[in-house]
């Protein structure tokens, strides 16, 4: 059997998909969504750029056929070329495993090798702007191969990164014992009868073609990564003190995990009150709630703030204000768009003017994107402090809010599960804000101005929802404390 890199790579994001790509039923894989399909496309596009400065060589095979697209590499490298794109390599692991390296460069460095008085390391182009430790792993596997072949070890190897200083030197007498750790342990993994649990991860779960399948699984198991806070960490912790189910997460005494790595006296009885939650399906006060004083109430005329970037372009494109005047009893939206990248300016100097309308209104959004943003956009266009700063001290975060004083039997605390906990629908059913993204690059290219209609409804429907999150916060508050409120 061959293992290639980009099982290598995998494995260190998700045990369970190694297994399931290469035993499973590739029938049950999700079709690829439009976001991945960006970022492939991105990372063609930043590899063809790092090699549009070089005159490489690329051997001549058909995909699959390894042992030919080998001796075309290894002709090449006998030639002594200095720059090899998409070389193959293989070398012997044991009996019934071949490791397989495509590096995306070799690149020809001087030295003694069984090809002469010159040598290769290997380069990967990552899409990536730091040095992670999945890319390193891959990268000393492929100078594991590489050694074997021309019979000489590099000193170091190449990650081309996406950015100004681009070139990384990986240290191999750190990485190569830590690769073939991992490779082992593998192989353990190919080799076990059933796939590894389930774990549901969502930042990494997301792009992966087996989520829907292994949420399936954890959903039917009632598994404990599906509650907010379960990271992997602390589910190894409660698994070591045998708490594996809901009910005896919520019956467990705080006091047992507060000395478990990756607790703590405040996140051991937040995690008790969140499974809690969870198995009562009701919402409960956390242990050490936010002081009466710090909640926030309903004002006459509130702002419902929300942003959509391009993060690839390092722009603010939309940025999109719901204006509610409870006295007047009116919604009025304002939707300030750049069309083009350039326009951004212009929408930000829109949103100032729209919020000084209101100098009492608070400003409401969900996590701190915007608040960051806002500080990111006044130091870039030089707005003065006197126009930004009474601004910045209106906003309000409905997510910190929340998160800080209640626990909901939700899954996830991103404003779309809350929001659709409370029956809050948007428009879009497939709408995100990663295909946001995607629909925007779509725009520049196409020109297609639905697309952007798409993505300002959407926008519009987020700030909706901090709405509607905001005004169940509100009432909740009022209902608990009551009596002390009156």
């Amino acid at each position: 059997m061959l293992i290639n890199a980009e099982l290598l790579l995998q494995y260190q994001r998700c045990k369970r998909r190694t297994f399931l790509d290469i035993h499973g039923d590739k029938s049950q894989r999700d079709a690829p969504n439009e976001l991945l399909r960006k970022l492939q496309q991105d990372k063609i596009a930043h590899q063809l750029s790092a090699l549009a400065q070089m005159t490489y060589h690329q051997p001549d095979y058909s995909y699959g056929n390894w042992e030919k697209a080998e001796k075309a590499t290894l002709e090449l490298m006998e030639r002594g070329v200095e720059y090899i794109y998409k070389g193959v390599l293989l070398a012997n692991y044991s009996d019934e495993y071949t490791l397989l390296s495509r590096p995306n460069l070799l690149v020809k460095q001087p030295g003694q090798s069984r090809f002469g008085d010159w040598m290769y390391v290997p380069a990967s182009i990552e899409l990536g702007k730091r040095p992670k430790q999945e890319y390193q792993v891959v990268a000393a596997f492929h100078t594991q191969v590489l050694s074997t072949v021309q019979g000489v070890v590099p000193e170091t190897a190449l990650l081309i990164l996406r950015t100004k200083n681009s070139n990384y030197a990986v240290d191999l007498f750190k990485w190569i014992p830590r690769m073939q750790q991992i490779l082992e342990e593998f192989i353990e993994v190919l080799e076990l009868p059933n796939p590894p649990e389930v774990f549901i991860s969502r930042q990494k779960c997301n792009f992966c073609h087996w989520y829907s399948q292994c949420y399936a699984v954890a959903q039917s198991e009632k598994h404990l990564s599906l509650l907010p806070g379960v990271t992997p960490l602390r589910y190894t912790q409660l698994q070591d003190v045998a708490i594996t189910t809901l009910e005896s997460l919520a019956n467990t005494s705080p006091s047992t995990l507060e000395n478990l790595v990756g607790f703590d006296p405040k996140v051991a009885p937040k995690l008790v009150v969140q499974a809690q939650s969870a198995l009562e399906k009701r919402p409960l006060v956390l242990p050490y709630p936010l002081p009466i004083e710090d909640i926030t109430f309903t004002a006459p005329i509130e702002l419902y703030f929300d942003i959509e970037a391009q993060p690839d372009l390092d722009l603010n494109y939309l940025l999109g204000v719901l204006v509610v005047d409870r006295l007047a009893n009116t919604e009025q939206f304002y939707s300030f768009l750049a069309d083009k990248p350039e326009d951004e300016e212009l929408v930000w100097q829109q949103f100032l003017d729209l919020v000084w309308q209101y100098p009492e209104a608070p400003i409401y959004h969900f996590c701190v994107y915007e608040f960051d943003t806002v500080k990111r956009l006044a130091k870039l266009y030089n707005t003065p402090y006197a126009s930004v700063r009474p601004v910045l001290n209106r906003f309000v975060d409905v997510y910190e809010q929340l998160t800080q004083s209640v626990a909901l039997p939700v899954e996830s605390y991103a404003l779309k599960a809350i929001a659709r906990w409370l029956g809050f629908e948007w428009r879009e059913k497939e709408a995100s804000g990663a295909k946001c993204i995607y629909w925007y690059d779509q725009w520049l290219e196409t020109g297609d101005r639905t697309l952007l209609e798409i993505i300002q409804s959407y926008n519009e429907d987020d700030c909706r929802a901090t709405h509607r999150v905001k005004d169940w916060l509100v009432n909740f508050f009022q209902d608990e404390y009551g009596l002390r409120l009156a």
